[in-house]
């Protein structure tokens, strides 16, 4: 890695002179940790080490160099309560010191989740349809946050901000809550596993499967915000938005899609519109000349309406594969075209990572905070490590098998896998959930090497003078900036105000996600299940605490 432009370096045994036998007649992790912890808090209260189950301190052996000490505490600010995680190293000596400390706010002290005990103790008796009908058409009062979008990620925003106290409304310009999932193309599947896809206070059953599919997902959410009580609008659009600098309120009008328009006075919008903005489709020439159909991947439904057709795949990651393998079912005579190469990951070595903490004994909520508390830096240098070694072990025979077809796979941006690539493009690889080893056996087809060099009356004509006749060409390529919605619902003159969303800081932070974005009461949350799952409450308790008071706008530093 001599041309790797990251300094981090991870604290291995042979760069803190440490040998395996002195690591092996350590002190046990509950005295390390004790030792540590006492000297750290001395200055502090409110701080407790915790010694629970799935909390108390344990060695973890990341790597066969890499032994790190993981303790938890929970520690109280004048505001809330907050869980730490830190990982100890060994150094030479009796003595271990911190490498990191990842601190995480969980509550606030005078507003905690009506949940639980806390719950309404309410006896509604004959009154709660009413209730909800008012809170639902805005009768008494304006919200005071509009979340934009009613997907996983826009429904858990809406559910932590009223489980904290804040009045919301969930707009989406879809005509069923669930229809981003349920609109998309039938054999869409989520590729991450049922433990780290849970959703906030409803947890999916104990027969759910562990690959749900999208539109399984689709009537999940459709529930979810029925049973959660959520104010949601479908068939709606925001049509103008203006901002009073002086008074820290947006001024929006929605249109209702049949119900007239309503203009609404409220102090935070929060995009959760997903990763990407508008469909990325290439400037392809002769595109009228083309007689068959030509659609993004957003766009298609399934392949049983193009049984005994010939299709065209135009994209080699997630979303192409899938369409492709539709296809296949189908009897499609279908060719994948890779533009560049992809990272492939089996489904089988995606659960092996996630299951040391999203399995059927860790709670979510302990997972969670264990899976964001080691930095992504050093993230980044741990998969920089496994990363090639589950190449080389779990997936060698496919990832072979996909070498010798002319299938061209990487190791992901910096040889860190999936985790850069998400977090930089948001894509550029699968999860392979079977799709390969029919790119493998040749039933899906496959072209790469050469640029499309224009339509033609039956297909695509490359560069290199081969043609591929197809009925249906589906462009599998992604979407834009993820502030391209924002910037149709707020203008120019507010979007360049907006920084960078999504993709790494030089720190290794998430830029503009789950935390100001630029331009005070304009917030943006997109994740996957799992990460806005667990980011949502960040979110939602940032708002809490600038309308309440406790954080105040003047001390946000946009």
């Amino acid at each position: 890695m001599s041309d790797d432009p990251f300094p981090q370096q991870l604290p291995t045994l042979q760069r803190m002179g440490i040998d395996e036998p002195s690591l092996a007649s350590a002190t046990n992790a509950a005295e390390v940790a004790t030792v540590w912890f006492n000297a750290f808090s001395s200055g502090f209260v409110k701080l407790r080490l915790c010694h629970e189950p799935f909390l108390a301190p344990e060695l973890q052996k990341l790597l066969p160099d890499l032994a790190l000490l993981r303790l938890s505490f929970e520690f109280g600010t004048k505001v809330g309560k907050g869980t730490a995680v830190c990982y100890l190293a060994p150094v030479p000596g009796p003595t271990w010191k911190a490498y990191s400390l990842y601190t995480c706010l969980q509550s606030l002290s005078d507003f905690p989740e009506q949940t639980g005990p806390l719950r309404s103790r309410t006896a509604e008796l004959g009154t709660w349809q009413e209730r909800r009908r008012r809170e639902e058409e805005l009768v008494d009062d304006d919200p005071t946050v509009i979340v934009i979008g009613a997907g996983h990620t826009g429904l858990e925003i809406a559910a932590r901000l009223k489980y904290l106290g804040v009045s919301h409304l969930v707009i989406d310009k879809k005509a069923r809550v669930g229809d981003s999932w349920r609109d998309r193309y039938k054999a869409l599947c989520l590729h991450d596993t049922v433990w780290y896809n849970q959703t906030p206070y409803l947890t999916f059953p104990p027969t759910w499967p562990v690959f749900c599919p999208a539109r399984k997902l689709a009537d999940w959410l459709e529930s979810y915000a029925n049973n959660l009580e959520l104010n949601v609008w479908t068939s709606s659009v925001i049509t103008e938005t203006e901002w009073d600098d002086h008074l820290k309120t947006w001024t929006v009008e929605i249109n209702r899609g049949g119900k007239g328009t309503r203009t609404l006075k409220v102090k935070h919008l929060v995009f959760a519109t997903g990763f990407g903005g508008r469909a990325k489709v290439p400037n392809i020439p002769g595109k009228e000349d083309f007689k068959g159909e030509a659609v993004h991947s957003s766009e298609f439904a399934s392949a049983a309406n193009y049984i005994g057709k010939k299709a065209v795949v135009v994209g080699a990651c997630t979303s192409g594969h899938d369409i492709a393998r539709d296809f296949l079912n189908h009897g499609v005579d279908v060719t994948m075209y890779q533009r560049s190469s992809t990272f492939i990951i089996s489904v089988e070595a995606l659960e092996q990572l996630l299951a040391g903490l999203y399995n059927e004994t860790v709670p979510t909520d302990i997972a969670d905070v264990y899976s964001c508390s080691i930095p992504n830096a050093v993230m980044r240098r741990i998969h920089q490590r496994t990363v090639p070694h589950t190449a080389q072990t779990t997936d060698k025979a496919i990832l072979d098998g996909l070498a010798k077809v002319g299938f061209k796979t990487n190791l992901g941006l910096d040889g860190a896998g999936f985790f850069q690539l998400l977090y930089a493009n948001a894509g550029g690889y699968y999860f392979d959930t079977g799709a390969s080893k029919h790119i493998v056996n040749g039933d899906i087809k496959l072209k790469n090497g050469n640029a499309i060099e224009r339509f033609t009356q039956k297909g695509l004509k490359f560069a290199d003078g081969t043609e591929l006749e197809a009925d249906i060409v589906v462009f599998a390529t992604g979407y834009g900036d993820p502030r391209d919605s924002m910037r149709d619902v707020c203008g120019p003159q507010i979007a360049d105000k907006v920084k960078k969303v999504w993709g790494l800081t030089k720190e290794g932070e998430v830029s503009g996600i789950w935390r100001d974005s630029g331009h005070e009461g304009l917030w943006f949350g997109i994740g996957n299940l799992g990460m806005s799952r667990f980011h949502s409450r960040h979110l939602a308790l940032q708002i809490k605490a600038i309308e309440a008071g406790i954080l105040k706008k003047s001390e946000v530093k946009f």
